[in-house]
């Protein structure tokens, strides 16, 4: 993968359009790319990776970036776009991203929300010209993943070194290793492996104990049924042997119920005999019993019915002459009915002729309904007057409505005119209103652009006050770690002088007689020299050495933190300028609080001028009003005119209809009264004639048929005759005697209650309680058959149901052992684990080793030959082993921690560290070349020689048509590094300028 050009809008810090030509800064191989703290150096990075991915590294991804990436420099109508152009696996392409925009509207205030948007394009070397791929995210973001062959996590890692993540993984322990190395690796598969094979573990585990559990509450089950005569296993759920022991109780149990149910069932069918036999004396007693009650019973019904014979002879009496009177009934009927009809007429006609005047009292029939007949003629001659009367009232209504438009709209036109009177102060209010919530709001947007600014240069201010208190602290350790760092070496010289003062002493230490001297090769020492008091040796000598080398790094980093802090300082102090700060805060506050006034009286606006346009669309309705009651006034006059003439016609006609009544209704009601009252007493008098004709001819026919049934007068046949109820009641009473005779005599008759009568009393008494008892000792055997059955059925259940989960068990135990062996294993806790190394930390052990080999490569070159990063299956601690990382020292031949190296050793172990995973990366992705490289930081911890040999070995990688850029605000590096890309931080955003080699 190669970068050949960016360029960025209204991203990160730049406000503007900036853009980057990285074959002209890679021509040299080796590019810097450098600016103050704050400028976006970090920036341009992150616009390669969301160019590529969408997305920026780590912890700089927002919520909503969107918002996030846009830069707060860059103006309303300018959208964020970032575009890469790149080579990769032979293809030139052009990816472009935008991500969401919230722009002002086209039209109308506000703003609307654009969609993000992505093209991708390739281009065609045969034809010279750009060709479309795709404008989809989801396609180009797979395409870009595909060609890389790198997720963004691992480009982040390889493409853009962050060395301050290898300082920490050097001296992190074997599970934070483990972290970094598992997601650049992406070992979670093999994560997930353990903790898949860890649950399947605990899964089976719970099941096989589950079952074991289920098996024992079946034992528990068959105890119970077996009435606890069966003794369960001593062994909880999961143990061994618990299946084989339960289906051994529960085999004794079942042999144990069967016996009991044999004897059951013996007793059953002795019970069952005995009750057979008691039941039938039962049934003999009880029936002779009943023969003997029925007999006596019929003797007590003979003498009553002796008693009742002469009531008896009564009824049948008084049945016979009711039958004769049921011949007369006809006519007595007959002769109510029409004496009742007669009565009734009589009354209505009595009512009726009461309602008539006295001048109709002696009237027949026939005059009243010629009477009748008159008012219903006069009747008919007033429907016209009726409807003149009805027209009158309409016209009266109509001329009480036209009075009441006319107040209405008086009453309009009142209110209009002093409305429109006050029309032009209160649109010259409104109007005002309106105004002034418009240059608030104006001012509002002029004081928004201030504050930002206004803010940066305060937040700056404050930086620089308190940058500058840490200068000084920063110069007094400089100067502390300078004079440390002169004494120490002082002493180790003086040290080293001594030595060498005294070097004959120590080799003296080593002379042996006859073996040759290592200065001047004689085999005789007849003078050694001695050691004098105070003498140095060599380990003296190196401990001061060491001692310097310590106090002269401590110097070096001093002098490091004192550089970034004036840098810092002075970024600060050029943003913020020399004003105080407190001047600053003065002003941004005051600023802050017009804002907060101006916007409080724009937030009005919008109120303002609903409240104009509400009033201008009142003022078109009152004037439009004021002319629609105009001209209804006008028309009202000759409608007016019309009513009158109409209503004084009709009130000349009605005059003469009435008569002496208020009005022609009340004259229709009289005659509609009269006339009814007629036609009602005509017919009541024909209906009483009628009747009375009826009455004497039904008193003819009642006294001719009782004298022919036997009777001497009508009455007396009406008082022999009986109702339904008295009828049916005698009837049921003479049935009863002769049903109750019939009956006795029938009882009386037979010879089996004779013949029981003849005999002694039953005892039923007695023969209930034997066949109670037999039954009872009956119902008990039954039970225990029952019991013994239900035992003897739900233990063989029971069993049936324990050796099917024994066999349901068996392939799952089996399944638990070899899972368990299994989990343990990956997880490092099995006996046969010795290393106690996870599956995934053995993946990631031989990643590791393939990493620190890739990384001495490097490392050798950059410390001159002495250090050698080796991994280590060692365990350190209580934790497991396969990710130790030791730096071998060829100067001491000592292995040691990475956790040990120094500073600046650190750093460049950690450089050689991150190409060497890069390289491993690289390779496991699919081998794609990685021809444009970023090294963030870190170079400032180095001195002057080693600082230059991390510079060969990075130009080294150069081979092969490879760039490397340096991300690094070190002032030295500008001086050694020609290429460079430059941050400019300003205020009104951050810009580049690029100075390359061609």
């Amino acid at each position: 993968m190669r970068l050949h050009r960016l360029a960025i809008t209204a991203f990160g810090p730049f406000g503007g359009t900036q853009s980057v030509d990285f074959d002209d800064l890679s021509a040299a191989g080796l590019f810097l790319l450098h600016g103050p703290t704050g400028a976006g150096k970090t920036s341009v990075l992150d616009a390669v990776c969301y160019a590529l991915y969408g997305s920026v590294p780590g912890a700089r991804q927002g919520g909503g970036q969107g918002t996030a990436l846009r830069s707060d420099h860059a103006a309303p109508e300018v959208r964020t776009e970032v575009s890469l152009e790149l080579t990769v696996a032979g293809r030139r392409l052009e990816v472009t991203r935008q991500p969401p925009w919230e722009r002002p509207k086209k039209r109308g205030t506000g703003t609307t929300l654009d969609k993000a948007r992505t093209w991708l394009r390739a281009y065609d070397t045969g034809a010279g010209t750009w060709k479309d791929l795709s404008r989809s995210h989801q396609e180009i973001g797979e395409e870009i993943t595909q060609l890389l062959g790198m997720s963004r996590e691992q480009f982040c890692q390889v493409v853009l070194l962050p060395q301050g993540d290898f300082a920490r993984f050097l001296r992190a322990d074997a599970e934070a290793r483990g972290k970094l190395l598992g997601r650049l690796f992406d070992t979670r598969r093999f994560a997930d492996v353990e903790k898949r094979l860890a649950e399947r573990r605990r899964a089976t585990e719970a099941r096989v104990r589950d079952g074991d559990a289920e098996l024992l509450a079946d034992a528990h089950r068959m105890q119970q049924a077996a009435g606890d005569a069966m003794e369960l296993p001593g062994l909880a759920p999961g143990e061994p042997g618990l299946a084989e022991a339960v289906l051994a109780a529960a085999a004794v149990a079942r042999s144990t119920a069967r016996e009991q149910l044999t004897v059951a069932e013996r007793r059953l069918a002795a019970a069952e005999s005995a009750q057979a036999a008691a039941g039938r004396a039962l049934d003999e007693v009880r029936e002779l019993a009943r023969l003997q009650r029925r007999y006596a019973e019929a003797r007590e019904r003979a003498a009553r019915l002796e008693q009742g014979a002469e009531a008896y002879r009564e009824a049948q009496a008084l049945m016979e002459r009711s039958r004769k009177a049921e011949a007369v009934a006809p006519a007595l009927e007959l002769r109510e009915s029409a004496d009742a009809e007669h009565r009734r007429a009589t009354a209505a006609e009595s009512r009726a002729r009461a309602l008539l005047p006295e001048r109709f009292a002696d009237a027949g029939a026939a005059g009243l309904a010629t009477a009748a007949r008159r008012a219903a003629e006069e009747l008919g001659g007033l429907d016209a007057a009726r409807r003149a009367e009805r027209r009158l009232g309409e016209l009266l209504d109509e001329r009480a409505g036209l009075d009441r438009q006319e107040r209405a709209d008086a009453d309009l036109l009142q209110e209009a005119e002093s409305w429109l009177d006050d029309w032009e102060e209160t649109r010259a209010g409104l109007q005002a209103r309106v105004d002034s919530a418009q240059q608030a709001a104006a001012l509002a947007e002029q004081l928004a652009v201030r504050r930002e600014p206004a803010g940066q240069r305060l937040r700056a201010a404050r930086l620089r006050d308190g940058l500058a208190d840490d200068t000084d602290e920063a110069v007094e350790q400089v100067r502390a770690a300078r004079e440390e760092a002169l004494r120490a070496r002082q002493h180790w010289l003086d040290l080293k002088e001594q030595r060498l003062t005294g070097i004959a002493a120590e080799l003296a230490a080593h002379l042996t007689d006859g073996e040759p001297c290592a200065v001047c090769g004689a085999t005789e020492h007849p003078a050694p020299a001695r050691k004098v008091a105070g003498h140095v040796d060599r380990e003296a000598e190196e401990r001061a050495l060491a001692a310097f080398q310590r106090a002269d790094e401590r110097r070096a980093e001093h002098e490091r933190r004192l550089g970034v802090v004036r840098e810092a300082l002075a970024a600060a102090t050029a943003e913020a300028g020399d004003a105080p700060t407190a001047l600053l805060e003065r002003e941004a506050a005051e600023l802050e609080e017009r804002y907060a006034h101006a916007r409080a009286a724009a937030a009005g606006l919008h109120a303002a001028q609903e409240r104009l346009r509400q009033a201008g669309h009142e003022h078109e309705r009152r004037v439009a009003a004021r002319q629609e009651a105009a001209v209804r006034a006008a028309s009202r006059v000759g409608h007016r005119e019309r009513l009158d003439r109409e209503r004084a016609a009709l009130q000349e006609e009605l005059e003469r209809a009435r008569g002496e009544l208020d009005s022609v209704a009340a004259r229709a009601a009289q005659l509609e009264r009269r006339a009814a009252l007629l036609t009602d007493a005509a017919d009541a008098a024909r209906a009483a004639e009628d009747t009375a004709r009826r009455l004497k001819d039904a008193d003819a026919r009642l006294a001719d048929a009782a004298f022919r049934a036997g009777f001497d007068t009508p009455q007396a046949a009406a008082d022999a005759l009986l109702d339904s109820p008295a009828h049916r009641e005698l009837q049921r009473r003479l049935d009863a005697w002769q049903h109750e005779e019939a009956a006795v005599r029938a009882v009386l008759a037979e010879a089996d209650a004779s013949a029981a009568a003849a005999r002694r009393p039953a005892d039923v008494t007695t023969a209930q309680q034997t066949a109670d008892d037999a039954t009872r000792r009956l119902r008990d055997a039954a039970s225990a058959h029952d019991a013994a059955v239900r035992r003897c059925a739900e233990l063989d259940r029971l069993s049936a149901r324990a050796a099917a989960s024994v066999r349901r068990l068996g392939p799952l135990r089996e399944e638990y052992d070899r899972v368990a062996r299994m989990a343990g294993l990956t997880a490092g806790t099995s006996a046969d684990n010795e290393r106690r190394m996870r599956l995934e930390s053995y993946v990631l052990a031989a990643r590791l080793e393939q990493v620190a080999a890739a990384a001495t490569v490097r490392l050798r070159r950059m410390s001159s030959g002495r250090y050698t990063l080796v991994h280590s299956d060692d365990r350190t601690g209580r934790g497991r082993s396969g990710l130790g990382l030791h730096v071998v020292d060829a100067w001491t031949g000592r292995e040691r921690d990475t956790a040990t190296l120094s500073g600046g050793e650190t750093f460049f172990a950690s450089l050689a560290l991150a190409l060497g995973l890069a390289d491993v990366v690289t390779d496991e992705a699919g081998g794609v070349r990685l021809d444009t490289l970023f090294i963030d930081e870190g170079f400032g911890s180095l001195d002057d020689q080693t600082l230059d040999e991390v510079l060969d070995v990075l130009d080294s990688l150069r081979e092969r048509d490879r760039s490397v850029g340096i991300v690094s605000h070190v002032a030295d590096l500008r001086r050694r590094v020609h290429a460079q890309l430059e941050v400019v931080k300003g205020r009104s955003g951050s810009a580049l300028r690029q100075r390359g080699v061609r």
